[in-house]
């Protein structure tokens, strides 16, 4: 196996963008400081539902201001300017909150974008989170044409808007990504060395690296496919006694699946290991009085 080149470190690094997810800086705690896995919605998701959310905002206000015409023609201008008034603010204040309230944080734009509100520890959005967002957003979306709230939300972490800062909310994604597909069999050629290799468990950093790019490896150029190949083929050589006789494609496709088949095994016969018990741990000792249902 041939080491990889310096000019290849471009290439790998497609393998490490996939890994951000598993960064602590992205994981949230609860009030009682215990940690949760929670997705913010990304800049360019949030963008595209509160484009959705205007649009439909102001669908409904000109239909409203059109039948306001139509039904206030008797009144004098002074009426008709505080009726617009009014419903312009139901429009940007109330109708927002009444919606992220009764729908749990979700809108039209969010429910596109698979994502909802919710506070900084992961609890429900409640009516004065939703006050907050609505009041602020009136001015940083509306009246300044969205400039306050994507400066906001480029400058954050988490994507939020000005609104999200002073209510302490953000939008976290719901929508689950697919299950990534099943892994690569075991090479037919392995098969034999299989039986009598030891593939120690690997560090998860780079089982992480390997699973990423067996996923995509079809997606590179032969070349590059090769090269990076290599170069996990030699980080992982140390964990495997002894070494087949084999390209590096198929080493690493035969140390993923040993190493799957064998966490598999443990676990089922950790499972089963506890179904053993499972008798003595829910009994109630004899005499115990039982408590009425």
């Amino acid at each position: 196996m041939v080491a990889m080149t310096g000019e290849v470190a471009g290439v790998t690094r497609y393998v490490d963008t996939t890994l951000a997810q598993y960064s602590d800086t992205d994981r949230q705690y609860t009030g009682e400081a215990v940690a949760f896995d929670a997705r913010p919605a990304s800049f360019i998701l949030r963008a595209a539902g509160l484009i959705i959310d205007v649009i439909a905002t102001y669908a409904v206000l000109a239909l409203l201001i059109w039948g306001l015409s139509a039904v206030s023609r008797g009144l004098d201008q002074a009426a008709v300017v505080a009726l617009q008034t009014v419903v312009t603010v139901l429009m940007f204040v109330v109708a927002p909150m009444l919606v992220e309230t009764l729908s749990h944080g979700r809108s039209l734009g969010k429910l596109a974008i698979g994502a909802r509100i919710v506070r900084d520890d992961g609890g429900a959005e409640q009516l004065r989170h939703a006050f907050v967002r609505s009041l602020v957003g009136a001015i940083e979306i509306y009246l300044t044409f969205g400039g306050i709230a994507a400066i906001t939300g480029l400058l954050s972490p988490r994507a939020k808007r000005m609104g999200d800062l002073l209510a302490g909310t953000y939008s976290q994604l719901q929508r689950m990504p697919r299950a990534p597909r099943p892994g690569p069999p075991l090479p037919a050629h392995l098969a034999g060395w299989a039986a009598l290799a030891d593939v120690a468990a690997l560090p998860s950093a780079l089982s992480r690296r390997i699973a990423e790019f067996l996923r995509h490896a079809e997606t590179l150029t032969p070349d590059a496919r090769a090269r990076v190949a290599t170069e996990l083929a030699r980080e992982a050589s140390g964990f495997v006694a002894p070494l087949p006789n084999t390209d590096a494609l198929s080493f690493l496709v035969a140390v993923a699946a040993m190493r799957r088949d064998r966490e598999y095994a443990a676990l089922m016969g950790e499972r089963a290991r506890l179904d053993t018990v499972h008798g003595a741990l829910t009994a109630v000792p004899p005499g115990f009085p039982r408590r009425a249902d």
